[in-house]
């Protein structure tokens, strides 16, 4: 009886450390696809997209990009576009505009001339339905 205890916690501390092992190398990676994912959705607004083709495009690249078990959320991966940006404000000009769109702000996109209609989610949980 006593050895199925030890072989227990052998396995218990195996897999411990294999889970640690993959999550420190996931954190150089999440920088990387935060800075990918604001490389894509900036470049495209400021292009002249919409908040709906650049927002699907990046958020497509982030979820791809993830290395975890759990595929990354809307909500999250636009915190990770923001935290981006705003850290490196420099490598993302004029990008702080559009960060807004993200969390909900402006409905119309303001790079769309205004006889142009555009479809858009009328509230946050139908935002975030891709």
């Amino acid at each position: 009886m006593r050895r199925s205890g030890q072989r227990l916690t052998l396995c218990t501390l195996g897999l411990v450390g294999a889970i640690v092992s993959l999550a420190v190398p996931g954190q150089a990676a999440s920088s990387d696809t935060e800075q990918k994912g604001a490389q894509v959705y900036c470049f495209m607004r400021s292009s002249g997209n919409d908040h709906t083709v650049s927002w699907n495009a990046a958020y497509a690249l982030i979820k791809r990009q993830g290395r975890g078990m759990f595929k990354t959320s809307p909500e999250h991966a636009s915190v990770m576009i923001t935290e981006a940006v705003v850290q490196d404000p420099g490598t993302y000009p004029d990008c702080g505009q559009y960060l807004g769109d993200l969390f909900g702000g402006n409905k119309t996109s303001s790079s769309l001339p205004s006889s142009t209609s555009t479809s858009t989610p009328t509230s946050d949980t139908e935002r975030y339905t891709y």
